[in-house]
């Protein structure tokens, strides 16, 4: 794999100032030159939260920003933990740190978008893990530690806990983060509140039991969050069309078709096969971002293909379809009406590209996989669920589903004689 040129850095102390958490500071040498590496720098031009910017104008925050959050975070926690008498030599704060800053990035653009098309089948944490072990060689051997915490494989569980479980480090950056970008103050989270109750017993993470209606809030935070941003219903339209688009392109380029994009989209979108990631593709997957999206975009919205057009054109204009959300889904044959009328207006035949409806869940609690854990004054551990003055956490244990359906302006009111 073609290497990077490093730059020999004297000054490796900074100080970043974050809208959220306020001032970071890096005073980790390695710390340091992995958020110089260019595979890190990337996630400057990685958007968090997709294109939920569509909807609230001041989403514009980075996969960088949210990573250093999650550093923060890290560090705060285990000052609070030590502070406790949990022993933490240094070797472990510094690979759990490396650990959550580095747990994101192998994430593409519009990530979830890029999983299912270019990209088809590779998950970004495997992506992540290609990385990081990379950047382990990279700095000889400097990342094992943190490499074992971020696969569950140290034997001191709470570490992994806090990088990956339903109430670690990552999701009480991110709702906070995206609450304060979004202003959508419901999913505001009290994350200082929440890592003072946390501990560790028999080097597992648990709660203290006097936080449980922090707890919940949070849980709570957690879906209003999902159904107000990341499930709502013009983010998902626009993410389905640039799907849509991006299947589009591939199969043009298929059938021998040049369209203008970049290098690096170009190789995404020409190759097939990504079951066992090579070198090259490592390589490139390191230079793509949003800007490679959105550029091909704005060039395939005046190409001959009418499909490729009209999607492209829907998402860089945001004229996007009419969509809804809805308790129950349409019929099949409900589906294929709008289809029918979709391909009369466009006079295509395949309407399928427009027409949309999917399933959107989230379960707010498991308590069966992973329960949080809380500790008791008496120093016994329970399972969430089972404490006695909880109030949302058993309703909160079940799925919550609704329908997201979207159809071409066009049609809009055809669809009204359906629901």
């Amino acid at each position: 794999m073609k290497e990077y040129k490093k730059e020999t850095r004297i000054n490796k102390k900074k100080i970043f100032n974050d809208p959220v958490l306020g001032f970071i500071s890096i005073s980790d040498e390695l710390i340091f030159d992995l958020i110089e590496h260019p595979y890190f720098q990337r996630l400057r031009r990685i958007s968090q939260t997709g294109l939920s910017y569509y909807v609230y104008p001041g989403a514009t925050h980075t996969r960088f920003l949210h990573a250093l959050g999650c550093m923060q975070l890290m560090h705060i926690t285990l000052r609070s933990l030590k502070e406790k008498g949990v022993y933490i030599s240094k070797d472990e704060e510094r690979a759990s740190k490396i650990a959550i800053l580095l747990h994101d990035i192998g994430h593409g653009p519009f990530s979830h978008a890029l999983e299912s098309t270019i990209i088809n089948g590779i998950h970004h944490e495997k992506i992540s893990l290609t990385l990081m072990k990379l950047l382990n060689e990279e700095f000889n051997g400097k990342l094992s530690l943190a490499i074992d915490i971020f696969l569950d494989k140290y034997p001191r569980k709470f570490f992994h806990q806090l990088i990956s479980s339903q109430i670690d480090l990552d999701r009480l950056d991110y709702l906070r983060r995206d609450s304060f970008f979004t202003g959508v103050s419901e999913g505001n989270v009290n994350s200082e509140r929440i890592i003072t109750m946390m501990n560790v017993i028999d080097d597992e993470l648990v709660i203290d039991a006097k936080g449980i209606y922090s707890i919940e809030k949070y849980l709570t935070s957690r879906i209003f969050m999902y159904w107000q941003v990341y499930f709502h219903k013009t983010s998902v339209t626009a993410e389905f069309y640039l799907i849509e688009a991006l299947k589009r392109a591939k199969k043009l380029f298929y059938k021998g078709e040049e369209l203008p994009t970049t290098p690096t989209l170009q190789y995404f979108l020409t190759k097939t096969d990504f079951s066992d990631l090579k070198n090259e593709d490592l390589y490139q997957f390191s230079h793509l971002d949003d800007s490679d999206i959105i550029s091909a975009l704005q060039l395939w919205q005046y190409h001959d293909d009418k499909i490729l057009q009209i999607l492209s054109k829907s998402i860089i204009q945001r004229k996007l379809p009419v969509s809804l959300i809805m308790p129950k889904p349409l019929t099949n044959n409900v589906i294929e009406k709008l289809l029918i009328e979709t391909e009369k207006i466009y006079n295509i035949k395949k309407g399928n590209y427009f027409i949309h409806q999917n399933k959107l869940n989230i379960l707010p609690y498991n308590s069966t996989k992973d329960p949080i854990k809380l500790l008791l004054k008496s120093g016994k551990v329970i399972d969430l669920e089972k404490m006695n003055n909880q109030v949302f956490i058993k309703g909160l244990s079940k799925d919550i589903i609704k329908y997201h359906i979207c159809v071409p302006r066009e049609i809009g009111g055809f669809i009204q004689r359906f629901l």
